[in-house]
């Protein structure tokens, strides 16, 4: 038998061309099947980098905010008519918004039409009197005094500071530019041809004559002495123009202190007029445009409006339902994957259980949600878009995991565990709690974190039990309406406005802020506890 086994091992071709051949396609298919593992990497790797830039991109904005700081005169009249000082009667009677929308009309006294006067107002937000009036309600004192204060921008002008919606070139004169007046409108004649390079940018003609600007055209407008002219009719070496900001003089203005500015898009296709940019960007000159953090995305709930809005109402209402959730998934779902796995019997009913509970955890999400809607809602009457309604339907949706993640801890234990206990005379009981059950606690405490991140995504069932209403309130209890994160995403992306859409980018960042750190949670956890047997 050994000699017939040592004949057969030293038949082995090993030397021959087709050996060699053979061995070499192996060596071939090998480094194939790793260049198609590195390349499969390498593409996932591609495409998350990708989706994670462009949602980074799309969502820094939300995150700063820019504010007009301006002196605001404290009028009693409209603070506090009844001059009783009374922090609850300034509070509701106070007519703050007035008072900062005098103050801004002061900066700008040539500003007389009540459309002109519209349009300046649209500058600010509807909740640009927030800080004024929580400053004087706080310290009653400030009434008739001048205050410096922090005012909110509307979205659109905040986004104008960013960059958002068209794009801005400016370009330096390079001659003596002389306007022909100060106000009303005028002529600036240049000496070196410096409205050429604007004239080909709209010119649709092959006319030597100027070219007449429209809405539908780029916006033109000179920089000037102090003051801002929106371009209607442009020449290579002169333009006309109305004035929307007043000259201080109508002397030349020398090579450099000039300057065309370029609005890309045209005017009827902006949210902002040529007018209302003008009074922007003498604000910025004026140095009363800061940029800062935007903490209201953060301490707000949800608005109409895209500079009021803020996550916090989500947030809260994201913790509840995962509270809820935890409650009654982590007890539950330890418990049934004890008796599973430890006391009970090994007959039909078990295995059908089994076999249920691991369909359970691949039956699609909004089947939860159907199920919450027909048993929660319609059938015991609980309140609808609620924590307590939607951690109950997370609660069934995560449970299947858990169970599985604890009886797959369980079954990693050595039964010599067990045995040993059972052997200096512990009861079954005592063994699996006292000495199996502490030793795949973080195996379950994995799984109950990322089935705990699973619920924290999902969208679908809680929109079945009408978590998707427009909530401003934080809820303050599980049975308070409320909304989640996902949810608030969802409502934000369907939104029309521009102003969301950075907002809708940067609330899917917290979204996965929290998602890495509860899968990191859990990788440190396994990394921590976890014994090599």
């Amino acid at each position: 038998m050994t000699d017939t086994t040592s004949q057969a091992a030293r038949s082995i071709d090993f030397e021959s061309d087709a050996a060699r051949a053979r061995i070499k396609a192996r060596y071939r298919a090998e480094r194939r099947f790793r260049f198609y593992g590195l390349a499969a990497i390498g593409i996932t790797t591609l495409f998350l980098i990708v989706v994670l830039s462009d949602i980074v991109a799309k969502g820094l904005p939300a995150f700063t905010q820019y504010v007009l700081v301006m002196k605001v005169d404290v009028d009693a009249s409209l603070v506090d008519p009844k001059d009783a000082r009374n922090p609850a009667d300034i509070r509701a009677t106070g007519d703050f918004d007035a008072l900062v929308r005098n103050a801004l009309r002061a900066q700008f006294p040539e500003v007389n039409a009540r459309s002109e006067r519209r349009q300046l107002d649209s500058i600010l937000s509807t909740g640009a009197a927030d800080a004024l009036r929580e400053r004087v309600t706080s310290d009653p004192a400030l009434i008739g005094q001048t205050v410096t204060v922090p005012v909110l921008l509307s979205s659109d002008a905040d986004l104008y500071f960013k960059g958002i919606g068209t794009q801005v070139v400016r370009t330096a004169g390079r001659g003596t530019a002389t306007p022909s007046g100060t106000s009303g409108e005028i002529e600036i004649a240049s000496t070196s041809g410096d409205f050429a390079i604007a004239l080909a940018r709209v010119r649709q003609s092959d006319a030597a004559a100027p070219e007449a600007l429209n809405e539908q055209m780029p916006s033109l407008l000179v920089a000037i002495n102090g003051g801002m002219v929106k371009i209607t009719e442009i020449g290579a070496d002169r333009a006309k123009g109305n004035v929307y900001l007043p000259l201080t003089s109508a002397a030349p203005a020398a090579p450099g202190q000039w300057q065309v500015v370029t609005y890309a898009t045209p005017e009827g296709n902006r949210r902002l007029n040529d007018r209302v940019v003008t009074w922007l960007e003498s604000l910025k000159e004026r140095g009363e445009i800061e940029r800062r953090f935007n903490w209201r995305f953060f301490t707000s709930g949800d608005s109409r409006e895209p500079e009021l809005a803020g996550i916090r109402g989500a947030l809260v209402g994201s913790a509840l339902t995962l509270l809820v959730t935890l409650v009654l998934c982590l007890p539950i779902g330890v418990a049934g994957a004890i008796y599973l796995e430890e006391f009970a019997p090994k007959n039909r009913v078990t295995e059908i259980i089994e076999i249920n509970i691991n369909n359970l955890a691949a039956v699609p999400s909004i089947v939860f949600g159907l199920l919450g809607l027909a048993v929660f809602l319609n059938f015991f009457g609980l309140p609808r878009s609620a924590p307590l309604v939607g951690g109950l339907v997370l609660a069934l949706l995560v449970l299947p995991t858990i169970i599985i993640a604890s009886r797959a801890a369980l079954k990693a234990v050595p039964p010599s565990i067990k045995e040993a206990a059972l052997g200096v005379g512990a009861s079954h009981q005592q063994a699996i709690f006292h000495h199996v059950l502490p030793l795949a606690m973080p195996g379950i405490m994995t799984g109950t974190i990322i089935g705990m991140a699973h619920a924290l995504g999902e969208t679908a069932p809680l929109l079945m039990i009408g978590m998707v209403a427009f909530i401003v309130e934080t809820p303050l209890s599980i049975t308070d309406a409320a909304t989640v994160l996902p949810v608030q995403i969802f409502l934000w992306s369907d939104l029309p406005e521009i102003g969301f859409q950075a907002r809708t980018a940067a609330a899917i960042m917290v979204l996965l802020a929290f998602l890495f750190l509860m899968n990191g949670t859990a990788i440190i956890l396994r990394r921590r506890f976890e014994r090599r047997w």
